[in-house]
């Protein structure tokens, strides 16, 4: 027993950290590995998959139609007052009367089997079409679906990675304005500078840490919603493995007009599909004019007896096979307004096509335009934060040479804080910008 208590307490030791270290495990993504990720778990996609099975099992549904139907019937019946029919009395030798006569016996009964087969009809073979492109459409479907999880999730992994960016950029003002704060802290002891350039420099650093608190909050949420966006628990732990210096904001972008573009994207696709479904409609209601044709065939054993333990002794068998035509004659004209209908709809279908080719050429030509501007921004504001650290350089040296005020100090690095921000919403805005332009070129596949 004791030897027993030992190895439990021996496998428990063991047990529990493995445990806990299994909990504490957080989970690290590259931008792509987060898409993968999404791919598998994404609501959206699941359910997305589950529509294409359904589109699946619609094509085997329709299939089965046209497939031989075989079905199996059987009756009891007990006649508790047989039917009486009456005779002419000619027949028993009572001229002008009626004799009431019972026929048939008490108990019946009947197993039978009965096999249809469709041999033509029009509208089951336009529907077979029919249920195919659905298929296909349902995959196409699919397909944009992921598109859109992986759009959104570049963005939502964008948004951490400049959060993340932003409060480097805060650490290091922080960092610098400390020491200037204790340089000017203790000049002011020594009574070489003044309270007040004590003060402007505490209020610039105050507000520093008030800003990187919210921008700390803010990265917490961005977080939160890429985890939504992959289809992660929000409570699970989250690291991101990429670097905004590792993302490149330039490659694989490309800006030359393409006039044909737009058949890249799915959405035109899943449009000319849904117009050939559209066709298949009409062909449907034009072939509901012409006849269709069916083979039937039944067999069954018939039991009779005025006696019920004697109903199955003797059995009487039927068997029947024949053919069944059905040609429409008149249905008060709603196949004629069917038809038109759907004629209507491929009009409308292809006005939608040629709607949506304008679209995704506007689509593109105002991405490629606000990605050309956002590149622009984006290198005018590097060099405004690069002239904002280089001006702040020497407005400390003059000040640290007594040759300088600290308000100019004060007023440098608010500049600086300012080109900061510029520069990290125009890095921001230009990895959205090449996400977006990717979309409209149709270069995100999935």
């Amino acid at each position: 027993m004791k030897h027993y208590i030992y190895v439990l307490f021996f496998c428990l030791s063991w047990a529990i950290p493995a445990k806990a270290q299994q909990k504490d495990t957080i989970a690290t993504f590259t931008l792509n590995q987060a898409i993968s990720y999404a791919q598998k778990h994404q609501s959206s996609i699941l359910n997305a998959q589950i529509d294409e099975q359904i589109a699946k099992n619609t094509v085997k549904q329709t299939i089965g139609i046209g497939l031989p139907q075989l079905s199996g019937n059987a009756s009891f019946q007990d006649f508790i007052k047989i039917p009486t029919s009456l005779l002419p009395g000619e027949v028993f030798g009572a001229p002008g009367t009626q004799i009431p006569v019972q026929f048939g016996v008490k108990y019946n009964s009947s197993l039978g089997l009965e096999l249809n087969q469709l041999v033509f009809d029009g509208t089951y073979l336009v529907g077979l079409k029919a249920s195919r492109t659905y298929k296909e459409l349902s995959t196409k479907n699919t397909k944009r679906t992921r598109i859109e999880t992986a759009v959104a999730v570049s963005k939502a992994y964008y948004s951490v990675l400049v959060s993340n960016e932003q409060i480097s950029l805060l650490d290091a003002n922080l960092n610098r304005l400390k020491k200037s704060l204790n340089d000017t802290e203790q000049l002011f002891k020594n009574g070489i500078v003044e309270k007040i350039d004590v003060d402007r420099l505490t209020v610039l650093n105050n507000n520093l840490i008030t800003e990187r608190e919210n921008v700390i909050r803010l990265l917490a949420l961005n977080k939160d919603l890429l985890k939504f966006q992959m289809g992660m628990t929000i409570g699970s732990e989250l690291t991101l493995i990429d670097q905004i210096s590792t993302v490149s904001v330039y490659d694989n972008v490309v800006l030359a007009k393409d006039t044909t573009a737009y058949r890249k994207r799915i959405e035109y696709s899943l449009l000319e599909t849904q117009k050939a479904l559209n066709n298949l409609d009409v062909k449907r209601y034009k072939s509901t004019f012409l006849p269709s044709l069916s083979a039937f065939g039944s067999t069954s054993n018939n039991f009779q007896s005025n006696s019920f333990s004697a109903l199955y002794d003797n059995r009487f068998p039927t068997t029947v096979v024949g053919l069944r035509l059905s040609v429409p004659i008149i249905s008060g004209g709603q196949k004629t307004y069917q038809l038109r209908n759907a004629k209507l709809a491929v009009l409308k279908t292809e006005n939608d096509l040629n709607n949506l080719q304008n679209t995704i050429n506007l689509d593109i030509k105002q991405a490629q335009t606000t990605y050309k501007n956002g590149q622009q921004s984006l290198e005018n504001q590097r060099r405004n934060m690069d002239l904002a650290k280089e001006v702040l350089r020497v407005t400390k040296i003059k000040y640290e040479q007594g040759v300088g005020s600290s308000i100019e100090v004060t007023t440098a690095e608010t500049s600086l804080k300012e080109a900061q921000n510029n520069y990290i919403s125009a890095l921001y805005d230009m990895l959205i910008n090449k996400v977006n332009l990717d979309k409209a070129l149709g270069n995100i596949n999935y």
